[in-house]
């Protein structure tokens, strides 16, 4: 657990040089925030979900990452990029079509159903969410200055 906490710290850090933008690096602020979610049943028996502070996760816990961005250049950037490091101990959830995924720290990309291993004897098999190191999203459009935006994926903690 002392570890998971450790990794947790280092994810909370923004690190603007863990985004890959395609030529403009300096220009993208990139910040990380990650809560608990949690649900409970209201008095009417309804399901609520809520954010809390992840100060404190255990086994079973259900993160959101957020990734915050923001064009602070002078012009327009295309081919925007943002990638992160997936937290260790934790299994993302990779239902979303338009993250791409690593499972060799970044070298190679695909979504997720795309990807295989292989296996010591020879053969292949699927990757599972635990074998992703990285996820990135690739924005649609061009991201002009000033503009932001947020970005985000669960992640179960082992």
């Amino acid at each position: 657990m002392k570890g998971l906490l450790f990794a947790l710290a280092g994810l909370m850090a923004a690190q603007v040089a863990d985004a890959q933008v395609a030529g403009a690096q300096a220009m993208v602020r990139l910040d990380t925030q990650m809560f608990v979610e949690k649900v409970a049943t209201d008095l009417n028996g309804r399901l609520r979900r809520t954010l809390e502070s992840a100060d404190r996760i255990a086994p079973g816990d259900r993160v959101i990452v957020i990734l915050n961005w923001r064009n602070q250049g002078a012009a327009p950037i295309r081919d925007f990029t943002a990638t992160r490091s997936v937290l260790r101990g934790t299994t993302p959830d990779l239902r979303d079509p338009a993250v791409q995924v690593s499972i060799d720290g970044g070298q190679h990309w695909a979504r997720f159903d795309q990807l295989w291993l292989p296996t010591p004897l020879g053969g292949v098999r699927r990757a599972v969410a635990e074998d992703v190191t990285h996820i990135r999203w690739q924005l649609p459009d061009s991201a002009f200055p000033g503009q932001s935006g947020r970005l985000s994926y669960r992640a179960t903690i082992q």
